[in-house]
């Protein structure tokens, strides 16, 4: 196969598709969005990727690097990063997205703090090869800041910070009382806080461009505007090597990958694997020293609320707040459309959600808002799955806890294809089956009630001061 053209000289984006305007961190990306060469035709490989956001590109980084004579192919529906890799809140964060007290229910202690350790080496190894590949992605290693915000959330804090220290996982943690939060950052009504060093913030949408890059720089080959319409799996005797099928033809390899995120519920045969759930983000302007000064901030930390309906900050490098949070409903059929990343209601939201954490963003502009799609699996757990016999291999339902973790699945992904036993492929997430979502319209008005309810013991926990009692049929629906 032949290596695709610099994209940088392939003329104009398809018409009425600006890429630079789906997230600030597209716009800002300082590189030309001009999709790369669609496939032609069918094609051979010895790997072949649909999604070309962080898993899929992970995986084909890690794969050239420890056999740089394979021949990977990554078929991306629009342009690298264009999905949640190029729309997050730019977390680089050791959480998890199921509770330690959770994974150790269902794997046991010595599993759980495993796994949780891999996690925290994920957010370093992303600033190690963003540095050794040369990809201004803007690392910031600040930490995380879990704040209780009023009474109700306090113990949750408290849980929070018991549940690593039963692991021995809190050494290097510390919580904050008010006083001392407020010294990092001032937020109204905050009365403690759990900081965590094991968190950086990124340029997603640098990252995943850079990565892209590099994995050609290793000659993997990248298709852009070719979309995945379905993949055949093999047989175990190899007769039939399993195939990844777009309208311009296959391609066929001793190994699939599918690792779209929630974009693979567009196929028909994952369609009930993962439930896209769409989270939104507002950005500030640049704020002035004034600003800056009255809301402190200078750490640079990760920032959230213990609320269940979950809200995420960041401070950007040119001095912006980014506030995210979920809100947007489900839609049904497990619809994605471009339509859906705006919704005016949720923004508005979190815009006078900001206000209130910030009173000195009081006159300040937003200047962006915009949203997209995560993959949320039935137990919140997510796959890292490979099965040698039909060689379809697969990474997701990250549920919006995706930057360090695909870094994980992708390493993870390359040690499974090539037969490497690591530490990591006894990991917990390791060939994960959760059941799958309800069908319609069961799933549509589950997923619906368990929002609106979460929103609600939220605003009731606010309201009172008393935390939530964990009994509520929404709760224990969403429990993960």
């Amino acid at each position: 196969m032949t290596q695709p053209k610099s994209h940088a000289a392939l003329g104009s984006p398809p018409e009425g598709k600006d890429y630079r305007s789906y997230s600030f961190w597209l716009e800002t990306a300082e590189e030309d969005l001009t999709p790369r060469p669609s496939l032609d035709g069918s094609a051979e490989a010895d790997v072949a990727i649909l999604g070309a956001g962080f898993t899929g590109l992970w995986t084909a980084y890690y794969l050239l690097r420890k056999e740089p004579s394979l021949r990977v192919v990554v078929l991306e529906a629009e342009t690298s990063g264009f999905g949640a890799s190029g729309r997050n809140g730019a977390w680089c964060n050791s959480a998890f997205p199921v509770s330690p007290g959770e994974l150790a229910r269902r794997f046991g202690r010595e599993a759980t703090r495993e796994l949780l350790i891999e996690m925290r080496g994920a957010v370093e190894e992303v600033g190690r090869v963003a540095k050794a590949e040369g990809i201004d992605a803007q690392y910031f290693r600040g930490g995380q800041l879990r704040v209780a915000r009023g009474p109700s959330q306090l113990p949750g804090i408290e849980e929070a910070y018991e549940s690593l220290r039963a692991l021995g996982l809190a050494e290097d943690l510390r919580l904050l009382d008010a006083e001392e939060t407020a010294s990092r950052v001032r937020i109204t009504d905050a009365r403690c806080a759990l900081y965590n060093p094991h968190c950086a913030t990124v340029h997603p949408a640098r990252l995943a461009r850079g990565l892209a890059l590099a994995v050609e720089r290793l000659g993997g080959e990248i298709f852009e505007q070719t979309p995945v319409t379905d993949y055949e799996a093999g047989d175990e005797t190899g007769s039939r090597l399993p195939r990844l099928m777009t309208d311009a033809g296959g391609v066929r390899a001793r190994t699939v990958v599918l690792a779209g995120e929630a974009y693979l519920a567009r196929l028909r045969k994952l369609r009930r694997q993962v439930l896209p759930i769409y989270s939104l983000i507002v950005l500030t302007e640049p704020l002035s020293e004034e600003q800056w000064a009255e809301i402190g901030w200078e750490g640079r930390e990760c920032v959230a609320s213990n609320r269940y309906t979950v809200d995420y900050l960041s401070r950007t490098a040119d001095g912006r707040i980014l506030f995210g949070g979920r809100g947007a409903p489900y839609h049904y059929a497990s619809r994605i459309e471009d339509e859906y990343d705006r919704h005016g209601p949720t923004h508005e939201l979190l815009r006078r959600t900001a206000r209130e954490w910030f009173p000195a963003l009081e006159g300040a502009r937003f200047t962006h808002a915009w949203g997209g799609p995560l993959a949320a699996p039935r137990d919140w757990m997510p796959t890292m799955s490979h099965d040698p016999a039909s060689g379809v291999a697969t990474a997701r339902g990250y549920t919006g806890q995706g930057v360090a973790t695909a870094n994980l699945s992708g390493r993870t992904l390359a040690d499974l294809i090539l037969d490497h036993d690591t530490a990591i492929t006894g990991l917990p997430t390791v060939n994960h089956e959760p059941r799958p979502w309800e069908p319609e319209p069961l799933r549509w008005l589950g997923a619906r009630y368990v929002q609106r309810g979460l929103m609600k013991v939220d605003d009731r926990a606010e309201r009172t001061g008393e935390p939530p009692t964990g009994k509520t049929l929404a709760e224990r629906l969403g429990k993960h």
